[in-house]
């Protein structure tokens, strides 16, 4: 199997800036989260983008649509913010692509101790793997079809939309 990651962003992403005390883009660390996870199958990494999903119009998500659909990889894993990801695989999935697309992100950036995002990404690269063709959202060890969930902001959770 080869993968493709596409990274738009998001507090997966994001380190602490000291100096003025916010969460910024600086390096990827993609890079590191896949040796970390120790992911051997080929992969390759899409930069497409930096930004936090709250910044995000329907601008960017046309471009991560661009991105999957001249991927010549079957299997995708998106990188991405929680607060809009629902919106974004929303716009994948109504484009109905024969290609498994599983976005994926952190409630804690990668850099902080007790951050999701390594597990996130290995479920994700997991999810991929082994779903048929359509869009997925994986978060904390759940899976959920791109019309079927909800970010239940004040739980900080993800759960079905029945």
């Amino acid at each position: 199997m080869s993968l493709r990651i596409i990274a738009t962003g998001g507090t997966f992403d994001k380190h602490y800036d000291p100096i003025t005390g916010q969460l910024v883009f600086v390096d990827s660390v993609l890079p590191e989260a896949l040796a970390r996870a120790r992911i051997t199958d080929p992969t390759t990494v899409e930069p497409l983008m930096a930004i936090d999903s709250l910044d995000m119009d329907d601008t960017h998500r046309a471009q991560i649509l661009s991105a999957c659909e001249r991927s010549a990889e079957k299997k995708i894993v998106i990188i991405h913010g929680t607060d809009t990801m629902r919106e974004t695989a929303q716009v994948l999935g109504q484009a109905g692509l024969q290609k498994t697309i599983v976005l994926t992100g952190a409630m804690v950036p990668f850099r902080v101790a007790s951050s999701d995002a390594l597990f996130n990404l290995g479920f994700a690269v997991a999810v991929a793997q082994l779903n048929a063709p359509g869009v997925f959202l994986a978060m904390n060890g759940r899976v959920f079809s791109w019309d079927r969930v909800r970010k239940n902001k004040t739980d900080g959770i993800f759960e079905n939309a029945d």
